[in-house]
């Protein structure tokens, strides 16, 4: 079995992005990676992994994807108490309030939250998509 589930939501693709550049970091850094869309995961996979990396851009008023990652996270949150937790995604304007509620309910499941979670303004730069590859080294020794 992997070692880390990596799982995202895009609507762009920006965070799509994000998830390949984090996958290329955490696969740079000798782990193992399962990579799926949250169409593609069931939530009762989620318990399986000790690692998981969350992806979903900002959404509405800074809010996480309505129709398919908010249900899913919803039902996966109880469920992550003890593991450890990275959370990425993009914006398109604000400051990236919901990272900070997204990272502010993680923590309250009781995950162990890996850094303070990554936000790209828009379509990751050549240097962002770098910060994302490191991203995912760090995470794969978390």
């Amino acid at each position: 079995m992997a070692d880390v589930l990596l799982v995202y939501w895009s609507g762009t693709g920006n965070t799509e992005i994000m998830a390949e550049k984090i996958k290329e970091g955490l696969e740079n850094a000798g782990a193992s990676v399962d990579y799926r869309t949250v169409d593609a995961v069931e939530p009762g996979e989620v318990a399986d992994f000790d690692k998981i990396v969350f992806g979903c851009p900002s959404m509405g008023v800074e809010t996480l994807e309505e129709d398919e990652f908010e249900p899913f996270f919803a039902e996966i949150e109880g469920s992550l108490s003890g593991k450890k937790v990275a959370l990425f995604g993009s914006y398109g304007w604000g400051e990236g309030e919901w990272m900070d509620a997204w990272i502010e309910r993680t923590k309250e499941a009781g995950a162990n939250l890996y850094d303070t979670g990554l936000k790209v303004n828009s379509t990751p730069s050549s240097d962002e998509e770098e910060v994302c590859i490191a991203f995912g080294e760090g995470f794969a020794k978390f």
